[in-house]
């Protein structure tokens, strides 16, 4: 009964950070300087930034919380969740390529290969890009077994992501403690379910 409802919370959750985010936007427009604040385009930088280290972590936990909590129902939103995750990068990363670059490909490659944080961040969304394309159920009967070996790719679009954020901060390190520490919690209980795994097959 509840399943139907999963994914319909999951979307209106995911929506709201949209929806915040235009009415700051809105605030701007009417310049009452309670928007985006005194830089606008490094504070919607900044928000989309952290929304999409949020959403990504959240994609990244949707295994380990579903096996933890016994309900598999959480699964079927993991690919939704993802996509989301891969927009607000997108997002994150088109208002840079159109403010700071002003969509001038010599501005915008001497960024990525003079800027180590943005060379991760580009990175990280090259590998989701590739996860977000391949994720459909066509791509995956056309790769086989090699579908699952390239959506392990998340395992190194997640590590670019932090230091990505790690190497951007100059002060005030508080966000990136936690995101690690998520991030590392989830990854440790996908270890100890791997290793569970391959200790039954031992067994047998």
């Amino acid at each position: 009964m509840l399943r139907r409802y999963v994914k319909p919370v999951v979307v209106a959750a995911l929506l709201l950070p949209w929806f915040w985010l235009s009415y700051l936007v809105y605030l701007e427009t009417l310049q009452t300087g309670s928007g985006l604040g005194a830089d606008p385009v490094e504070e919607l930088i900044h928000y989309l930034g952290e929304w999409s280290m949020i959403v990504l972590l959240c994609a990244f936990s949707v295994t380990p919380l579903s096996r933890q909590l016994k309900w598999p129902a959480l699964i079927r939103s993991r690919r939704l969740i993802g996509l989301f995750a891969f927009f607000f990068v997108l997002v994150h990363s088109a208002v840079f390529a159109v403010f700071y670059a002003e969509l001038q490909w010599q501005i915008l490659l001497r960024e990525v290969f003079e800027r180590p944080y943005i060379t991760l961040g580009m990175a990280s969304l090259m590998i989701l890009s590739l996860l977000s394309i391949t994720s459909t159920r066509g791509w995956q009967r056309r790769l086989g077994k090699s579908w699952k070996r390239l959506h392990q790719w998340v395992y190194l679009a997640l590590p670019l992501a932090l230091l990505h954020l790690l190497w951007l901060r100059k002060d005030g390190y508080d966000d990136v403690a936690i995101y690690t520490l998520w991030a590392g919690l989830m990854a440790a209980e996908r270890l100890y379910a791997w290793r569970q795994r391959q200790g039954q097959k031992a067994v047998l």
